[in-house]
């Protein structure tokens, strides 16, 4: 039986450290406070000007694929994961192919959308491309670059606090080896809250589904179509915005869940796993859904004390740097949960 192997992992992080305190600069807030309510101590912040999601995730992708033994020129096809690409659009899948200099067998390249749970929906594409034999060399990139669009005032704080930035890879291959590789993937998404975290600005709705003078759009019988308008800069609504309660709520709700589901599919129970590695969107609410689970501090991998909330790209950080600690050995069972926008969740099973 054909299964997904992570055959080589690397990971960036810039070398801008932005601690707590750092953050009291722009905005009225604590070290106390940030780590009370979500655990992060500091997080890095790329270069601008210098460094882009783009970059980041060549840098990556370049220790994933020196580490899987191969060369670029043996990839087959890319994904790239990301809610902050370099562009509205082209996507980063295209630019990190010309980053690297994968243009000589002009393979395709996908971009995948779904925010913080961004790394386990394109897990599951991936999975089900390596299991079908149309590739043999995908080079999967996670990269997030959330410093530039957040918003520093006080009134931004909820959100702005915890994001991060960063970038992790990995080439997957076809493993026929009895138990290892990617044993289950599952990703569920419900749209009703889908405002309830969401950068809504600038879009196409036009404040169709929103009311649309109260958010920045004109009347367009009156104006037209127009993409950002002068309310939405006076107003500060081109930064993302969160409903906190109701996102926590629904994430120890759904984490739990599609986590049992993937141990339900596979037969298996939560004292077999070696390492859960979840989303880091909150410290809070990984000790939660920990505690749900009866797992021990020693099965669990949490690093958005170092890094904020990087979206995508923090399972696969999280999962090269406990590799890289030999917290990750040949044989473990690992297990990822995501949960974000949309609101989407989602979880997979790994024998590494």
């Amino acid at each position: 039986m054909i299964r997904t192997k992570i055959a080589g992992i690397g990971k960036y992080l810039p070398s801008n450290v932005v601690t707590n305190n750092d953050l009291t600069k722009y905005m009225d807030t604590s070290d106390e406070w940030i780590q009370e309510r979500t655990g992060i101590k500091e997080r890095r912040y790329a270069t601008k000007h210098k460094e882009t999601t783009t970059t980041m995730g060549a840098h990556a992708a370049k220790e994933a694929i020196e580490r899987a033994g191969i060369t670029k020129d043996d990839i087959d096809f890319i994904v790239f994961a990301t809610i902050s690409p370099d562009y509205y659009f082209p996507g980063c899948g295209v630019l990190v192919q010309r980053e690297l200099g994968i243009t000589k067998n002009e393979v395709g390249a996908l971009d995948v959308r779904n925010q913080c749970s961004g790394f386990v929906y394109g897990l599951e594409v991936c999975d089900q491309f390596i299991k079908t034999g149309k590739y043999k060399n995908i080079l999967f990139v996670c990269s997030e670059m959330h410093s530039m669009g957040l918003d520093f005032r006080t009134e931004g704080r909820g959100v702005s606090v915890i994001f991060g930035d960063g970038a992790a890879a990995m080439v997957l291959q076809p493993t026929e080896k009895e138990g290892q590789g990617v044993l289950t993937t599952h990703v569920h998404s419900n749209g009703t809250h889908a405002e309830e975290l969401a950068l809504i600005n600038p879009g196409s709705h036009g404040g169709y589904h929103l009311g649309t003078e109260q958010f920045g759009y004109p009347d367009p019988d009156k104006y037209g179509g127009v993409f950002v308008t002068q309310k939405m800069v006076d107003d500060h609504l081109l930064a993302p915005n969160m409903n906190g309660k109701l996102v926590f709520k629904n994430a120890v709700t759904k984490f739990p869940e599609v986590i049992k589901e993937a141990l339900s599919t596979t037969g298996l129970i939560s004292s077999e796993i070696d390492l859960f590695i979840p989303h880091q969107a909150n410290l809070r609410i990984s000790q939660f859904v920990q505690k749900r689970l009866g797992l021990s501090d020693d099965q669990v991998y949490n690093n958005i004390q170092k890094f904020g909330n990087t979206t995508a790209a923090s399972i696969p950080i999280a999962m090269c740097e406990a590799w890289e600690e030999g917290k990750i050995k040949d044989g473990d069972l690992i297990c990822v949960a995501a949960f974000g926008s949309g609101f989407t969740w989602g979880s997979g099973l790994i024998r590494w």
